[in-house]
């Protein structure tokens, strides 16, 4: 019975995860992780250990530069604080505008953001496509480790 329950939370929190690479609220490897280790002590399961903090150490670096990236690429785009703020502020509000607002979000805050410190449009636009293209990059890699994370578990699982 306990098997059951932890393959159903397992599966649960794969699901989740992946869509948690989406949806910047929820940390997507790291919920993928927890639902291996949930097939892990399951009569199913039984990782490799290795694999396990191998996978873990993914899930922890890429959960890390998820943060870093957009940060990285509105700065690397010519961005200044203003437009850093203006990103995290319209990635809050674009969480309510699923899907194209967590896009969009971002990107038009990065670029209010830097309006508000430079009357150049020409600027603050490469700003906020920095930004948008931070986003993008953390979402894809959060969707590899994910993935990684997710093909292990249905391999243990049915193979």
């Amino acid at each position: 019975m306990v098997d059951i329950i932890l393959l159903a939370v397992g599966i649960a929190l794969i699901l989740v995860g992946l869509i948690g690479c989406i949806v910047p609220v929820l940390p997507g490897p790291p919920l993928s992780f927890l639902g291996m280790l949930a097939l892990h002590y399951t009569h199913w399961g039984g990782f490799d250990p290795d694999l396990l903090w191998t996978m873990g150490s993914l899930a922890v670096i890429v959960t890390v530069l998820d943060y870093i990236v957009p940060i990285w690429g509105t700065k690397k785009f010519g961005g200044s604080k203003a437009g850093i703020w203006g990103a995290s502020i319209g990635l809050l509000i674009g969480l309510f505008l699923v899907p194209l607002g967590i896009i969009f979000g971002p990107f038009v805050g990065a670029f209010l953001g830097e309006l508000t410190q430079h009357n150049d449009s020409g600027k603050a636009f490469v700003a906020a496509l920095g930004s948008l293209v931070g986003l993008l990059m953390g979402i894809g890699l959060k969707l590899i480790a994910s993935g990684f994370i997710t093909y292990y578990f249905i391999k243990e699982l049915f193979i």
